[in-house]
């Protein structure tokens, strides 16, 4: 089973100012990293880094963010192109969603995920053969 990964669910994993949703991303990740079926997106990397150094509280030091991002560089990354960007848009207008979350859902069924682990979206939608779960949805 491929699991791709919004980052959302990728910043719970740092973030201890709420342990609860916090305890449930790290098992979430670690069932799939141990599966060796993580997938993540270039997007997925910038947005980490980004949000992980700005808005996180406390914030992680630019030098930790990077490290956090070298290691999630060891799974699967799967890039843009101008074609994925248009799928995006397509995405987006379709479903209404978005344009960010138009985007995590092309990389994801580019990459042929079964699951995309996100806070956004609808748990349980299907798009084809992929399915949006929210981890925390038995946490809220």
């Amino acid at each position: 089973m491929i699991c791709f990964f919004d980052t959302n669910i990728l910043l719970y994993t740092v973030d201890a100012s709420d342990p609860v949703r916090q305890e449930a991303a790290i098992a979430c990740f670690e069932r799939a990293a141990a599966e060796h079926t993580v997938v993540l997106s270039t997007q997925v990397l910038q947005e980490f880094y980004n949000i992980g150094t700005r808005k996180l509280r406390p914030p992680l030091s630019p030098r930790e963010a990077q490290h956090q991002v070298q290691q999630l560089c060891a799974f699967e990354v799967i890039g843009s192109s101008a074609q994925s960007i248009q799928a995006g848009i397509d995405l987006a207008q379709q479903h209404r969603l978005s344009w960010w979350d138009a985007l995590i859902l092309e990389a994801a069924l580019r990459a042929h995920a079964d699951v995309l682990y996100t806070e956004d979206g609808t748990h349980g939608q299907k798009f084809g053969s992929l399915t949006v779960v929210n981890p925390f949805r038995s946490t809220d």
